[in-house]
Order: C-alpha cells, then structure tokens, then sequence
C-alpha cells in the first residue's frame, strides 16, 4: 500500500493497549488524520471517557455508536433462527458482532470522505478475516490497514513501551492472564494462561456467570414466548430483542448456565482454545429447539437441521454478507413461519431442562400419539408401510444369497 495516497482512516477502537498504540503509530507511519469509532455492542463498561482518550492520544474525531438494539434484531436473532453452532458447542458470540462493526465503520467511512479503514485484530486470529472480508463485500475500493501483520512489534511489551515513549494514555501490563471479548450475547476468554488446553480456567476470570456449585440449590422454571422464530416475551413480560437478552443473561448467569470450554478450528488453520459465557444465548437456544419440536415438519427440520454446520461456519469465517448466506438465510427464515408457542424451561446448576411446550398451530396430536385406545390410526396399515421400505433390503439379501448358491 501506498503510504502517501492515505489521508484519513476511521479505525475500529476499543480503547484498550492494541488501538491505543494504533492510533499514533497509523498517524506517524501514514502521516494521516484517525477517526476512532467505537461499536456499543453491550459490552457492559463506561464508553464516554473513550472520546477524551482517543482524542489524547492523536484522534481527530471519535465516533460512540450504540449498536445494540440492531445488534439483537438484525443480527444474533437471525442466528438463533438458524440454530447456529459451530463445532456442536460454540454459539458464535463473537463472530456475529463483527460484520455489524465493519457496517457501521464503512458508513462512517463514507459519511467522513475517508480512504482507509483500519483494525487491531492480529495476523493469527479469525477477526481480521471477518472485518476485512466485510469491508470489501461493501466497497471493494477501500483501503485496509491491519498494523499487527505491518509494523514492528512482536509483543504485548513492545506495545507497553511505545505507550510510554509517546505518553499514550493506557492502564496495561506485561503480566496478560488471558484476553476478554465482551458483547451482549457473550464474552470470550483467550490466550495467556489460556494457551495450555490442559489448564482449567479460574474461576476468577468469570464475569457473567457464576459455578453451577454456587448457584442456587433451587430450580427456576421460566417460559418463554416466540413468534415466528423470535423470541418475544419472558413470563408473559413483553421485551425488545436487546433487554430480552441482557434479561436472560441476568437470569442464566446466576444459575450457572452457558459455559463452554472448546479447543476450536480457526478459519486460517490452526486450533485455538476459547472459553465463553453465553447464558441468555444458551437458554434460547434450547426454548427454540421445544418450540420447534411441535411445529416444524419432520423433513424440513430434517433438511434445516443438514444445513446448521455450513450455516454456521459462514459465520464463524465471516461470510455474514455472502450472497451464500443471505440465500440460506432466506431458507432458514421460511422455515420459522410457524414457529410460535410457548416453551417451559427449568434452570438448575448449569441445566436448561425442557418441562413443557404448546404452540397454537402445533403438528403435535395427542389423539394419534397416544398408546391409549384410538380412532384415528390403524395401526395394520403400519404392515404395508415396513414391506414396501424393507424391500431394497430383501432384495440385497436375495443377490448375496442367489451368489452363494
């Protein structure tokens, strides 16, 4: 990249050591004006002192965006729509927050006249694939800037000691535990002490949820109500999809639920250990499952339920804005038309148990499911339904038999 033709970069920052550092060395290596912008994803901390720290630390201007209604809506209830996961237990936290954040900074790059778009994730990592592959699918002409795969440094330290040799604001140390991702689906745990599979998180690090040893000894039930797909009320209480979910995780982080430990498939080739609290995201996840249980036709869960590891895996490798995807979205949300009822969950030390569900337009009949005496099936005509299936099976039992003799 030519360093002379950049003359504004609208940066996605957090505030933290990395775009700290990238502020001022973007300004002395391209010799540019840095917009910082700032995604309110729920992160759940105080935002406003970002403004006066980016701005101390060489930002012309700072943008604080608050995302999380959007975020909700448009983004994580689509996911949980499809049944998201990715490698059986990841429900995807962080890989759905980051083509919203790339959106939002390609309109302010847009709005500001800017040339370049720039991030902290690092040349390992799956983020600066998500972030990239997002800017480009919206305007293949911008100009990217990714410091950590360009400049100079090769540790957190290296990062400390530019901080103070250009006096840049920042509380960090060389000791880093581990590294914290936090939005309001989920947060994240890599990296530090992390980096050895065999070493178990301590409990300290938790934020969101408690031990399921330190949760109550008493169940809670809850029910939660959907309308095609979406989830729209607990107890009865209507909420919006942003305060549904902080709900939800207020309720499932007290009881321990939505801890997951995975040694993951990275999209760029290696495997990479994460740790994650996703407790609202977790009891969704399984009230959708019991409201589609009785509503949804056996085939097209059979054939929605085929598609989740692609679905998911668009997600997780940052193909949220693929034509792929958006195709597959369309399937999955035709499938949620009659996905609406009611489903009773109990919480228990870490348990989401499925106790109850009834939907208005359910395929689930009692009268012909029952053991009981019917009138509505006849269960003779099962016969004929077991010869005609079993009859490519006789038939290859008949060669091998005809070969023998």
């Amino acid at each position: 990249m030519n360093t002379q033709n950049i003359k504004k970069v609208v940066l996605a920052y957090s505030g933290g050591l990395d775009t700290s550092v990238i502020i001022r060395w973007i300004k002395e290596t391209y010799a540019c004006e840095v917009i910082a912008y700032c995604a309110d994803l729920g992160q759940g901390e105080e935002l406003s002192p970002l403004t006066e720290k980016a701005k101390k630390t060489g930002a012309s201007k700072v943008y604080i965006t608050d995302l999380r209604e959007t975020f909700a809506e448009d983004y994580i209830f689509p996911m949980l729509r499809a049944n998201a996961v990715y490698e059986g237990v990841y429900l995807l936290g962080t890989s759905i927050a980051r083509p919203l954040i790339a959106k939002r900074q390609m309109e302010i790059a847009k709005e500001e006249g800017a040339d370049a778009v720039a991030h902290g994730a690092t040349g390992k990592g799956n983020d600066q694939v998500r972030f990239e592959l997002a800017y480009l699918s919206i305007d293949p002409k911008i100009k990217i800037i990714a410091p950590w795969r360009d400049w100079e440094f090769q540790s957190r330290s290296d990062l400390i000691a530019y901080t103070k040799k250009y006096d840049i604001p920042v509380e960090a140390t060389a000791d880093k535990p581990y590294s914290i991702d936090r939005n309001l689906f989920h947060v994240s745990y890599e990296g530090g002490v992390l980096e050895d599979p065999w070493t178990a998180p301590s409990e300290s690090m938790f934020g969101t949820t408690v031990s399921p040893e330190a949760a109550p000894d008493e169940a809670l039930t809850i029910e939660i109500e959907y309308k095609e797909g979406n989830p729209v009320s607990i107890d009865g209480r209507p909420f919006s999809p942003a305060t549904l979910i902080e709900k939800l995780n207020q309720i499932g982080g007290k009881h321990g639920i939505g801890r997951v430990d995975l040694v993951e498939n990275r999209y760029v080739g290696m495997k990479s250990r994460g740790v994650y609290e996703t407790p609202g995201g977790t009891i969704l996840h399984t009230a959708h499952r019991a409201i589609e249980s009785i509503t949804l036709d056996r085939e097209v869960l059979h054939l929605r339920d085929s598609l989740i590891p692609q679905y998911a895996s668009m997600l997780y490798n940052g193909y949220w804005f693929s034509p792929e995807r958006e195709l597959l979205q369309t399937l999955m949300d035709k499938a949620q038309k009659g996905v609406t009822g009611t489903a009773r969950l109990k919480l228990y030390k870490g348990n989401v148990m499925v106790i109850g569900r009834k939907a208005p337009q359910s395929l689930y009949r009692p009268e012909i499911s029952t053991f009981e005496k019917d009138t509505v099936y006849v269960q003779k005509e099962a016969e004929g339904f077991i010869r005609l299936n079993a009859l490519r099976l006789k038939l290859q039992t008949m060669k091998d038999y005809n070969n023998v003799r």
